[in-house]
């Protein structure tokens, strides 16, 4: 199968929205095809659907699980937590071999560029700290990542993303009708959430355990939207940046009436213990009334139909 990369200064200017699909077949291909998107600023051509994909991240699993194209997946890498998935979508994650789960202390992957290339995949899903676009560009692998987690991605997401991200994956696997039903669906789902009855403070947190740096969520996150949708106010929407280091003096500062902590395995119980620890911790009134939410980082980041699974999560924790 062909696929053509290319990057262009111009495209760099794009950021890194939500991609925007061009079904045009003015190019060579048959069916529906070409089809191209514009990926972290890199144009990115399908000649034809992916058939060897190789998943270095977690987030696109629900996407190509509501589309039916998980069996085109042939290798994995990274965690899969049961937690996110139904019976089903766990039943084909246990087909596919694990490359490796190894990370770092930060939680990034650690993967060879020589295992991956050895799955010979025509799509490679999620980039890595040590096996980049250009990495793979230079041996005709294709690349997509969520565009919530471009580099310098500072657009302010939306549930919308997730509807556009379904519909670009449609594209790119040929799967437009499957792409339709799954956004109709998810929309059905967010008209039955509940409007909030009271507006309160929330901030959605990311806890190093053992100790270490916190980190905080802004308004470049899906946290934002989606403390919004729940009826939270983020007491760090103010800051533009995506996620940032925060000390617990600010934190008081702010005093949020709930706290959510995001992570990414392991136990939640120590999560919680990790901020609820912290000297000075009794005098926030989220820890003090009880109203902190361990929630698998998934649950919120990226943009995905897990988003919406978290959101509700949240609204029937704290409703």
């Amino acid at each position: 199968m062909k696929m053509r990369i290319a990057t262009a200064s111009l495209l760099l200017v794009a950021g890194c929205g939500a991609p925007e699909a061009d079904t045009s077949n003015s190019a060579a291909g048959h069916g529906n095809y070409p089809v191209t998107l514009t990926n972290c600023g890199a144009e990115v051509t399908f000649d034809q659907a992916p058939e060897r994909v190789v998943l270095l991240k977690s987030a696109a699993v629900p996407y190509l699980h509501a589309l039916g194209v998980m069996d085109r997946v042939t290798a994995r890498a990274g965690q899969y937590p049961k937690e996110y998935y139904d019976a089903a979508t766990q039943a084909e994650i246990a087909k596919i071999p694990l490359l490796t789960d190894k990370t770092d202390t930060s939680g990034h992957l650690q993967i060879s560029k020589e295992v991956v290339i050895s799955q010979q995949p025509d799509l490679v899903l999620g980039e890595v700290d040590n096996l980049s676009r250009d990495t793979l560009s230079a041996v005709d692998i294709p690349l997509l990542e969520e565009p919530a987690l471009c580099q310098g991605a500072t657009a302010v997401p939306s549930f919308d993303d997730i509807y556009r991200q379904m519909d670009a994956y449609g594209e790119v696997f040929d799967q437009r009708p499957e792409a339709l039903a799954a956004v109709t669906s998810l929309k059905e789902r967010m008209a039955k959430i509940p409007a909030p009855t009271e507006k309160r403070t929330a901030a959605v947190l990311y806890p190093t355990v053992g100790g270490g740096v916190t980190y905080a969520y802004g308004s470049a996150s899906m946290a934002h939207p989606q403390l919004e949708a729940a009826g939270f106010t983020n007491v760090f929407g103010d800051n533009k940046e995506r996620v940032f280091e925060v000390t617990l003096e600010e934190l008081l500062g702010r005093n949020p009436d709930v706290l959510i902590l995001l992570y990414g395995d392991g136990d939640p119980k120590a999560v919680e213990q990790a901020v609820t620890s912290l000297p000075g911790a009794e005098k926030l009134k989220a820890v003090a009334n009880g109203d902190v939410l361990p929630q698998l980082f998934n649950f919120t980041e990226p943009p995905s139909p897990l988003s919406i699974d978290g959101l509700e999560k949240i609204v029937q924790r704290f409703s």
